[in-house]
């Protein structure tokens, strides 16, 4: 309902339903006039009550608050403490290195952490030009930040729409809302009053802010401006739906808690425990070493190197990752929900289908190339013996405003979508615009209208003065009362009514039923001394030449890739601004279904649901189309809600808060908006749904990779816990100190791990199911392994380091010999989960013959014998770590030592596979 004028001036809550309204009525609500527009102190009073034409957005945290909150972590906070212990008790040198690992973690932590503001930005930036406006009579040029409810706006072809406006004038109007509703073509625009349950895309007596002017003129009256326009709006969804933890973070954050109470536990026990026969300072010594060790400082840094080289790998598959935990959530993902134009198809309409002169034709080839055949019983045509289908093709060529150019090797249109599917099919048979243009120059013509939905031109022929018509199917038929024949002929339609009905239209009801656009297209023979064309020239009398109907096809690579998700059990569903029946068609082509079928549900159907029902739907549904923001919003949240991983494509404003609220939001990085790139984690460079198919495969390996990183770093920690742990109980010296512990679990332990980044995906990463979201990061059977190879790792450490003890008193050179044994059972190790081995094998076999990256490997075992090397023989190191140098014999016996890893690793691989 419209609320009352206040006395001192416009209400600041605005009616949500202006394209009910009369003109009269809004006009008499803003308080303006039709004529003159506002007046400069009313605009200037009104600019201070409802302020700028801008968007405004959240404050976001300072930098420095920003990186102080990369230390709220339960390990690093339990490691800022060991720090702060072994400072109190003087040994600054150890406190200052454990201080600089946790430093160094939160530095790649802040490094990652994208600024959340930058999408309302864009945002803002969308709806920022000059604009022209009626004020006290006189037309003006003023900033948009400077327009008001009220203010007398003047939109011509290529102007940006700069607030939400009630259109009181149209002269012809098309406006592209593609960035804000979805829709894929320019919507006509006219002035007439809708029903209040309209949808955004269908609202046809309003232009929206950040749409673009692409056809005509028009005069409209601003009824929102800044946060209260409908892009505005989006932006407030944006900033109340912040980004979800991924599936990663969100079990790091589970595994660090539980870690963090058994490590808090364990030295506990070990402090408690060295009190009893050692002073303050060695049980301290010995807790901080067993917290040390037991957590795995290296572990962020190689997630980091892992994702980071996921992200590469992605790049060269035209997906450009911007938030790192963004790669292994795509490999964990179970929903993809992806729109329609451009991603899943060519976004380039195409004439599929001809009905002329009684007969039926194929169409071949795809886009605006004009590459392909036309067909008839699946056999080229002659096109001599057609004559009505050449009359047709003329039709469309003539009565055509647009025309292709090869832009970098590639065919566009340079004009209207439509228009140029029909000058592709004209030129599939041979036929040349530029040619027909000099044989049968335009003399006048009637641009298309949305009151009369035709187009008509006239044109000079060689047989005398013809009128071109095409337009919907509906408003040219009734204006045609013969047909032409397979001979070129004109002959009468005996029974037109009956004749429309049982043929004509049956031929556009197949047509639309495979979600093809249909456009009809007729002629009319006139005087020779007619100059000029006009809508009574048309009204009876047209020769009816035949149907040609298009759609924007599916992409071949796009089709090949929804199998390829499906068999990986992703489900597949598409969310457009386009019409229920296209979207459906184009689903059925490409085999988008769930169980079989293919349901589809409007805006308007999930606007009356409840989020139970709601929630039932986005499940079972497949095509959801004429959605309006909040609903693709309340689908992914919906989805969510049943525990599914989900992954959103979008490239408008409109899909900026689904994106936002995505678990993986995947803009289009060629044809997307500023403001959708801004909120989404990943961007396709092809607009390809082939491209997130391929990117889920990767983040898939990716996600394998991290895990054995895991399960090759966690039972290092293991075998150091329990060795300090049971030399502790057993009254005896520490094998491994404080500083010598990070130096395994930080430089050691990256060398060794980041090769395994590096590791080829296995052939049937698309053929298993996703993970289970639920699915914790350590598995029953990963920790038997980490608990078996953390077994032999206390036996080498402990065992090494007493013998040698033992026989030589040398503490020094007990722990060095006592770590490098350790060292060398984890190359062993490094190897057995590795698919180096087992690649080079098939390599010599012929039975793969993709590269197997050896140097990775390689380079790591090697950068782990160097670092070994230094760790014993550089003096300076020998100081610090309180190493001691080996022999050629003692290097020996580290190596004989570690073996044995060998035999247990390939036992512990048949507990749990490694690949």
């Amino acid at each position: 309902m419209v609320q009352t004028i206040s006395s001192v001036g416009l209400p600041q809550e605005q009616p949500k339903v202006w394209h009910t309204l009369e003109t009269a009525t809004a006009i008499a609500y803003l308080e303006t006039d039709l004529e003159k527009g506002l007046s400069s102190v009313e605009a200037k009073r009104r600019l201070t009550d409802f302020g700028a034409n801008e968007l405004t957005a959240k404050k976001g945290k300072p930098w420095w608050l920003k990186f102080l909150l990369q230390f709220n972590q339960p390990l690093l906070i339990i490691l800022l403490g060991a720090g702060l212990v072994k400072a109190i008790s003087g040994s600054f040198v150890n406190a200052g290195v454990i201080w600089g690992v946790t430093t160094t973690n939160a530095i790649i932590g802040f490094i990652q952490e994208s600024k959340a503001e930058s999408a309302i930005a864009a945002l803002a930036k969308a709806i920022t030009t000059e604009t022209t406006v009626i004020r006290d009579g006189k037309k003006l040029r003023v900033q948009s930040r400077e327009l008001v409810p009220g203010d007398l706006v003047m939109l011509a072809s290529g102007d940006k729409v700069p607030a939400d406006l009630r259109l009181v004038q149209v002269r012809n109007l098309q406006v592209d809302e593609s960035a804000l509703t979805g829709e894929s073509v320019a919507v006509e625009k006219n002035t007439q009053i809708l029903k209040a349950d309209t949808p955004l895309a269908e609202r046809k007596n309003m232009a929206y802010a950040g749409g673009f002017v692409t056809f005509g003129q028009a005069m409209g009256i601003v009824v929102a401006t800044g946060n209260a326009t409908e892009t505005g709006r989006i932006s407030q969804l944006m900033e109340r739906h912040t980004d979800l933890s991924t599936p990663l973070t969100r079990k790091f954050d589970k595994f660090s808690q539980s870690w963090l109470r058994v490590v808090l536990g364990l030295a506990t026990l070990t402090f408690v425990v060295g009190l009893s026969y050692r002073d303050l300072q060695d049980a301290l010594e010995a807790a901080v070493t067993l917290t040390v060790s037991a957590i795995p400082e290296g572990l962020p840094a190689v997630v980091t190197v892992t994702l980071a080289i996921g992200v590469s790998r992605m790049a060269q598959r035209h997906a450009i990752i911007r938030k790192l935990p963004a790669v292994e959530t795509l490999g964990s993902a179970t929903v993809v929900c992806s729109d329609k134009t451009g991603t899943l198809t060519e976004n380039q309409m195409t004439v599929q289908a001809i009905y002329a002169g009684g007969h039926q034709y194929e169409v071949t080839g795809v886009g605006y190339a004009p590459e392909g055949e036309i067909l008839v019983n699946d056999q080229p045509i002659s096109l001599n013996s057609e004559k009505g289908l050449q009359e047709c093709l003329i039709a469309g060529l003539l009565c055509n405003d647009s025309h292709l150019e090869k832009k970098n090797g590639k065919w566009v249109v340079v004009g209207d979508p439509t228009e140029g599917a029909l000058i592709t099919s004209a030129k599939k048979a041979g036929f040349s615009q530029s040619a027909l243009a000099n044989e049968m120059p335009r003399l006048d013509g009637i641009p298309f209208e949305s009151e009369f939905q035709y187009m008509a031109t006239l044109h000079e022929t060689p047989r005398g003065k013809i009128i071109y018509v095409k337009g919907s199917a509906e408003a040219i038929l009734k204006r045609c009362t013969l047909l032409l024949s397979t001979d070129g002929q004109p002959h009468p339609i005996d029974c037109v009514e009956t004749f429309r009905q049982t043929t004509i239209e049956r031929e556009v009801n197949i047509m639309a039923r495979q979600g093809l656009r249909v456009l009809a297209l007729a002629k009319k023979s006139v005087s020779n001394d007619q100059i000029t064309v006009d809508h009574g020239d048309i009204d009876t009398g047209l020769i009816f030449l035949g149907l040609q109907g298009m759609i924007d096809p599916p992409r071949e690579s796009a089709t090949k890739a929804v199998q390829a998700c499906q068999e990986a059990g992703i489900q597949v569903k598409m969310i457009t601004g386009d019409h229920a029946v296209t979207a459906q068609a184009i689903a059925r082509r490409m085999g988008i279904n769930k169980n079989g079928s293919v349901l589809a549900f409007t805006g308007a159907e999930l606007a009356q649901m409840d989020k139970q029902e709601l929630a039932h739907v986005a499940e079972e549904g497949v095509v959801f189309a004429r959605v309006a923001p909040e609903q693709k919003l309340r689908l992914v949240e919906a989805l969510q809600s049943k525990g599914e991983i989900v992954a959103m494509t979008g490239d408008g404003v409109n899909d900026a808060p689904a994106l936002k609220q995505a678990d993986i939001g995947i803009a289009m990085g060629g044809a997307g908006t500023e403001v959708a790139k801004e909120a989404a984690d990943m961007l396709l460079t092809d607009d390809n749904f082939a491209s997130i198919e391929a990117a889920v495969e990767e983040g898939r390996a990716v996600y394998k990779n991290l895990l054995k990183a895991i399960y090759f770093i966690l039972p290092v920690n293991g075998g150091e816990s329990m060795t300090i742990l049971l030399s502790t109980l057993l009254s005896r010296e520490l094998p491994i100190l404080s500083l010598q512990v990070l130096w395994l679990n930080m430089l050691n332990s990256i060398t060794m791990t980041v090769p395994l980044a590096f590791e080829p995906k296995a052939k049937n990463v698309m053929k298993q199911p996703p993970r289970h979201p639920n699915e914790p990061l350590l598995s029953s059977s990963r920790m038997k392994r980490i608990l078996a190879i953390s077994l032999f790792n206390w036996i080498v450490i402990f065992g090494v380091f007493e013998y040698i003890e033992y026989t030589t008193g040398n503490l020094n050179l007990a722990r060095t010999m006592a770590i490098n044994s350790l060292i060398a059972g984890r190359i062993f190790y490094l190897l057995s989960i590795s698919q180096l081995i087992p690649n080079l094998i098939a390599k010599m076999d012929g039975t793969i013959e993709e590269n197997v990256d050896i140097p990775a490997i390689g380079f790591g075992i090697v950068g782990a014998i160097i670092l070994q090397i230094i760790f014993a023989h550089v003096p300076l190191i020998n100081q610090v770590f309180e190493t001691a140098p080996l022999n050629f014999q003692q290097w020996l016996f580290c190596l004989a030592v570690g073996s044995p890893m060998i035999i247990w690793a390939a036992v512990v691989n048949k507990i749990d596979p490694p690949n």
